[in-house]
Protein backbone atom coordinates (compact mmCIF):
# COMPACT_ATOMS: atom_id res chain seq x y z
CA UNK A 1 0.00 0.00 0.00
CA UNK A 2 2.76 2.42 -0.49
CA UNK A 3 0.82 4.94 -2.91
CA UNK A 4 2.76 8.03 -4.21
CA UNK A 5 1.84 11.60 -2.06
CA UNK A 6 -0.42 13.84 -4.36
CA UNK A 7 1.36 17.14 -5.89
CA UNK A 8 -0.45 20.01 -7.00
CA UNK A 9 0.82 21.46 -10.02
CA UNK A 10 0.62 25.79 -9.84
CA UNK A 11 1.43 28.59 -12.49
CA UNK A 12 4.28 30.53 -10.99
CA UNK A 13 2.29 33.65 -11.61
CA UNK A 14 -0.59 32.49 -8.78
CA UNK A 15 -0.07 34.24 -6.05
CA UNK A 16 -1.71 32.95 -2.61
CA UNK A 17 -4.04 36.13 -2.81
CA UNK A 18 -5.02 35.51 -6.30
CA UNK A 19 -5.65 31.88 -5.66
CA UNK A 20 -9.01 31.13 -6.63
CA UNK A 21 -10.15 28.01 -4.30
CA UNK A 22 -13.93 27.97 -6.13
CA UNK A 23 -12.58 27.61 -9.74
CA UNK A 24 -10.03 25.05 -8.80
CA UNK A 25 -12.01 23.24 -6.31
CA UNK A 26 -13.33 20.36 -9.24
CA UNK A 27 -9.66 19.83 -10.59
CA UNK A 28 -8.26 19.50 -6.80
CA UNK A 29 -11.26 16.93 -5.24
CA UNK A 30 -10.68 14.72 -8.96
CA UNK A 31 -7.08 14.74 -7.38
CA UNK A 32 -7.89 13.44 -4.06
CA UNK A 33 -7.34 16.49 -2.70
CA UNK A 34 -10.17 18.35 0.13
CA UNK A 35 -11.59 22.09 0.12
CA UNK A 36 -10.75 22.06 3.66
CA UNK A 37 -6.98 21.03 3.47
CA UNK A 38 -6.26 23.79 0.78
CA UNK A 39 -8.82 26.55 3.37
CA UNK A 40 -6.43 25.38 5.97
CA UNK A 41 -3.15 25.84 3.87
CA UNK A 42 -4.09 29.05 2.48
CA UNK A 43 -5.35 30.31 5.76
CA UNK A 44 -2.06 29.45 7.55
CA UNK A 45 0.14 31.75 4.42
CA UNK A 46 -2.41 34.63 5.09
CA UNK A 47 -1.72 34.26 8.82
CA UNK A 48 1.97 33.94 8.66
CA UNK A 49 2.38 36.25 5.46
CA UNK A 50 0.20 39.10 5.49
CA UNK A 51 0.75 41.62 2.41
CA UNK A 52 -0.19 45.10 4.26
CA UNK A 53 -0.76 48.29 2.25
CA UNK A 54 -0.17 52.25 3.37
CA UNK A 55 -2.83 54.41 2.17
CA UNK A 56 -2.67 58.51 2.84
CA UNK A 57 -6.33 59.92 2.98
CA UNK A 58 -5.11 63.43 3.62
CA UNK A 59 -3.38 65.58 6.20
CA UNK A 60 0.26 66.52 7.37
CA UNK A 61 2.16 62.49 6.85
CA UNK A 62 3.42 62.60 10.41
CA UNK A 63 1.68 59.14 11.06
CA UNK A 64 3.50 57.95 6.99
CA UNK A 65 7.18 58.65 8.74
CA UNK A 66 5.80 56.33 11.50
CA UNK A 67 4.71 53.64 9.34
CA UNK A 68 8.04 54.20 7.39
CA UNK A 69 9.82 53.89 10.69
CA UNK A 70 7.89 50.46 11.08
CA UNK A 71 9.42 49.16 8.09
CA UNK A 72 13.00 50.51 8.65
CA UNK A 73 15.53 48.42 10.50
CA UNK A 74 14.86 49.24 13.89
CA UNK A 75 11.23 48.30 14.47
CA UNK A 76 11.25 45.61 11.36
CA UNK A 77 7.82 44.73 11.33
CA UNK A 78 8.76 42.34 8.72
CA UNK A 79 9.86 40.30 11.31
CA UNK A 80 6.05 39.19 11.96
CA UNK A 81 6.61 38.08 8.08
CA UNK A 82 4.83 41.68 6.77
CA UNK A 83 5.84 42.50 3.23
CA UNK A 84 4.59 46.20 2.07
CA UNK A 85 2.86 46.16 -1.40
CA UNK A 86 1.51 49.13 -4.03
CA UNK A 87 -1.57 47.07 -4.87
CA UNK A 88 -4.79 46.48 -3.57
CA UNK A 89 -5.49 43.51 -4.50
CA UNK A 90 -2.30 41.84 -3.23
CA UNK A 91 -3.38 43.37 0.13
CA UNK A 92 -4.15 41.68 3.42
CA UNK A 93 -4.26 44.72 5.47
CA UNK A 94 -4.57 48.51 4.41
CA UNK A 95 -3.01 51.15 6.93
CA UNK A 96 -4.93 53.80 6.29
CA UNK A 97 -3.51 57.28 7.81
CA UNK A 98 -5.13 60.99 7.60
CA UNK A 99 -8.76 62.64 7.41
CA UNK A 100 -10.98 61.33 4.85
CA UNK A 101 -10.77 64.62 2.48
CA UNK A 102 -12.87 65.04 -0.12
CA UNK A 103 -11.00 64.53 -3.06
CA UNK A 104 -9.33 61.32 -1.92
CA UNK A 105 -12.88 59.74 -0.18
CA UNK A 106 -13.48 58.01 -3.85
CA UNK A 107 -10.06 56.44 -4.17
CA UNK A 108 -9.93 54.73 -0.24
CA UNK A 109 -13.28 53.40 -0.92
CA UNK A 110 -12.35 52.01 -4.70
CA UNK A 111 -9.33 50.51 -3.06
CA UNK A 112 -11.53 48.93 -0.25
CA UNK A 113 -13.49 47.65 -3.07
CA UNK A 114 -10.37 46.66 -5.39
CA UNK A 115 -8.65 44.50 -2.01
CA UNK A 116 -9.79 40.91 -1.69
CA UNK A 117 -12.03 38.90 1.24
CA UNK A 118 -10.36 38.70 4.10
CA UNK A 119 -9.40 42.39 4.62
CA UNK A 120 -8.53 44.13 7.56
CA UNK A 121 -8.49 47.98 7.83
CA UNK A 122 -5.98 49.70 10.53
CA UNK A 123 -6.50 53.42 11.14
CA UNK A 124 -3.82 54.79 12.29
CA UNK A 125 -3.53 58.08 14.20
CA UNK A 126 -5.99 60.62 15.51
CA UNK A 127 -7.00 62.00 11.97
CA UNK A 128 -9.51 58.71 11.03
CA UNK A 129 -11.05 58.25 14.11
CA UNK A 130 -11.85 62.30 15.31
CA UNK A 131 -10.55 64.27 11.78
CA UNK A 132 -7.72 65.14 14.63
CA UNK A 133 -6.66 69.03 14.20
CA UNK A 134 -9.15 69.10 10.65
CA UNK A 135 -12.51 68.46 12.66
CA UNK A 136 -13.60 71.74 11.09
CA UNK A 137 -12.34 71.93 7.86
CA UNK A 138 -14.62 72.11 4.35
CA UNK A 139 -12.79 69.62 2.60
CA UNK A 140 -12.68 66.94 5.77
CA UNK A 141 -16.19 64.38 4.99
CA UNK A 142 -15.88 63.06 8.33
CA UNK A 143 -14.17 60.01 10.31
CA UNK A 144 -13.23 56.65 7.98
CA UNK A 145 -15.51 54.41 9.78
CA UNK A 146 -18.51 56.52 8.20
CA UNK A 147 -17.48 55.29 5.26
CA UNK A 148 -15.88 51.63 5.79
CA UNK A 149 -15.51 49.71 8.37
CA UNK A 150 -12.60 50.04 10.19
CA UNK A 151 -11.03 46.48 12.25
CA UNK A 152 -8.75 48.23 14.37
CA UNK A 153 -7.79 51.87 15.78
CA UNK A 154 -4.36 53.17 16.55
CA UNK A 155 -4.82 56.41 18.38
CA UNK A 156 -2.35 59.44 18.71
CA UNK A 157 -1.05 61.91 16.63
CA UNK A 158 1.03 60.51 15.23
CA UNK A 159 1.38 57.02 16.85
CA UNK A 160 4.57 55.78 18.15
CA UNK A 161 5.97 52.77 15.85
CA UNK A 162 5.54 50.65 19.27
CA UNK A 163 1.60 51.23 19.19
CA UNK A 164 1.40 51.16 15.20
CA UNK A 165 3.13 47.52 15.55
CA UNK A 166 0.61 46.79 18.54
CA UNK A 167 -2.46 47.52 15.83
CA UNK A 168 -0.90 45.72 12.99
CA UNK A 169 -0.61 42.24 15.65
CA UNK A 170 -4.18 42.94 16.67
CA UNK A 171 -5.17 43.03 12.51
CA UNK A 172 -3.52 39.66 12.43
CA UNK A 173 -5.53 38.31 15.11
CA UNK A 174 -8.69 39.52 13.35
CA UNK A 175 -7.23 38.30 9.96
CA UNK A 176 -7.35 35.20 11.42
CA UNK A 177 -10.93 35.50 12.88
CA UNK A 178 -11.74 36.57 9.39
CA UNK A 179 -10.36 33.38 7.47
Amino acid sequence: MNEKPKTIAVNKKTTMNSFKLEADSDMLTKRGIKKSLIHKFVTYCRKKSPWIMHMSSGGCNGCSIEIAACIGPKFDVERFGMVSKELPRHADIILIEGPMTTKLKNRVLDIYNKTPEPKVVVAIGTCPMSNGIYFDCYNVNGPLDRFIPVDVYVPGCPPKPEAIIHGIVQALEKLDEKA
